[in-house]
């Protein structure tokens, strides 16, 4: 047998992992951008270093170099056709930076062009800072600052004052194979990777839990198995295994039950017959026929004791069945010895729908109400069921009327009585086992029917309940449609 986990073990392995992995993650997210910083920087020390070398004519770093453009080139650069010179990108996007001599070099100083030619941007100029007291070269350093933070190959010209163009050649620095590699996608691809593991852990472990409460709720509706195995951690198994022996322990305890009692029915049968006997023997009829009501209320009570532990114990398996088909039955049978019971058609079965994207508004769809009502239940327990029903009705009031209700979760039996004196709080209270109303002395019963019809409800996983109508009484038999 495997020996599963438990959520001890899990959750700390979790929180675990989730610190290895957002740790990996926030070192890839600062590691990146702090190689990228420092990129940014050299491209900001070099344009600094650019802008003083060709102010001073001095030999620029050694990560920048100049060119002098052909005279081909210096004619197209002086006519402002950037994108015809000779090393211009193909379809080149042409940014133009003018940088100002500073104030104090006003008279001396002249101002540097720079124009951009990128195969794939233009610069925005606007993110480049410009602080109080920025001198040009700072600004120069913020212009190589700019173009390195994108990974683009630009072919940079140049021009200080009314000198002829230079090419300035800073692909160390600002090509897109100087830049470090960037690894903030892999930082928050590492991220999403073990958020979604951890949530698919936790949804898992919530789905088998859910799972059997599920699978334990509806065991009785649906005739569940006598004991589960599941798959899950180990304190889900230690309630598995609790369940199990609780569930067996009850069905023993039925079982017994059941067994006693009919033990105890059958124990009753002879002295009973020769009860029957000897009261057919006595001579006075009136005695007689009290003997003889006690002797049948005593065998009867015993019969709706097993009745009901037989409903208990769950011992019907279930099976698709038409409703419709199995209460026509019925009501056909009381038709056929004379009693006051009718079948009435229901009304259209309305299912609501669902809210499309397109509006708010939830549709609605209309059944007509002969159509065939399914549902996943007991035949021989229903039928008890609608059978005590009805002859409730018969005994406490004229006539029974049956109706048949269903939606698409649930379908509901109605059985309307007429001249029922009874209210529907009286009938409520009655539900209990043993409880009789206070004309016991004019209808028969044991005080179990509507218990039975109850715990049948409850089985097939509904409910049983009563409203009073301006006629009578109306007992409402709710059924899970499975």
């Amino acid at each position: 047998m495997i020996k599963r986990r438990s959520l001890r073990t899990i959750g700390s392995l979790l929180v675990i992992g989730a610190f290895i992995a957002g740790g990996l993650a926030v070192w890839l997210w600062a590691h990146s951008n702090a190689s990228w910083r420092a990129h940014q920087d050299r491209a900001y020390v070099a344009g600094i270093n650019l802008y003083y070398a060709v102010q001073n004519g001095t030999v620029p770093a050694e990560n920048v170099q100049i060119r002098a453009l052909s005279p081909e080139d210096q004619i197209q650069a002086a006519n402002g056709a950037f994108r015809q010179i000779s090393h211009a990108p193909h379809a080149a996007r042409v940014t133009i930076v003018l940088i100002s001599a500073d104030s104090a070099n006003s008279q001396t100083g002249a101002p540097l062009t720079m124009a951009i030619l990128s195969p794939d941007l233009i610069y925005k100029l606007a993110e480049i800072p410009n602080r109080a007291n920025q001198t040009a070269a700072e600004k120069a350093g913020e212009v190589f600052r700019l173009v390195a933070s994108y990974c683009t190959d630009p072919v940079v010209l140049a021009q200080m004052g009314s000198a002829p163009w230079f090419e300035i050649d800073g692909a160390s620095v600002l090509n897109c194979d100087a830049a470090p590699a960037d690894h903030r996608m892999w930082a928050v691809l590492l991220a999403a990777l073990s958020m979604g593991a951890i949530l698919t852990v936790i949804l898992n472990l919530s789905a088998e839990f859910s799972q059997f409460a599920e699978q334990l709720r509806s065991r009785r509706r649906i005739g569940g198995p006598a004991s589960y195995e599941l798959p899950g951690p180990q304190e889900l198994q230690e309630i598995v295994a609790a369940v199990n022996s609780f569930l067996e322990d009850e069905r023993q305890q039925l079982s017994s039950r059941a067994a006693v009692l009919s033990g105890v029915s059958h124990d009753l049968g002879t002295p009973a017959t020769r009860l029957r006997l000897r009261t057919a023997l006595i001579p006075d009829s009136e005695l007689r026929q009290k003997l003889e009501a006690d002797i049948d209320s005593m065998t009867g009570i015993i019969e709706s004791v097993l009745t009901y532990t037989r409903a208990e114990m769950n011992v019907e398996a279930p099976r698709k069945l038409s409703l419709g088909s199995l209460i026509d039955s019925i009501v056909a049978d009381y038709q056929d010895i004379g009693k006051d019971v009718t079948f009435r058609e229901g009304s259209d079965i309305v299912v609501q729908g669902a809210r499309s994207v397109f509006t708010s508004r939830q549709g609605r769809s209309l059944f007509a109400p002969d159509r065939d009502v399914t549902v996943m239940g007991r035949p021989i327990s229903l039928e008890r069921a609608v059978t005590n029903l009805i002859e409730n009705a018969l005994k406490y009031g004229r006539r029974a009327t049956v109706a048949l209700e269903a939606d698409a979760q649930a379908a509901t039996i109605v059985i309307e009585d007429e001249g029922s004196e009874s209210s529907a709080a009286d009938m409520e209270a009655l539900m209990a086992p043993f409880q009789r109303g206070t004309n016991t002395a004019t209808i028969d019963g044991y005080g179990l029917g509507l218990t039975i019809v109850a715990a049948i409800a409850k089985l097939h996983g509904g409910s049983l309940s009563f409203k009073d109508t301006p006629v009578g009484l109306s007992a409402c038999l709710v059924i899970d449609r499975g």
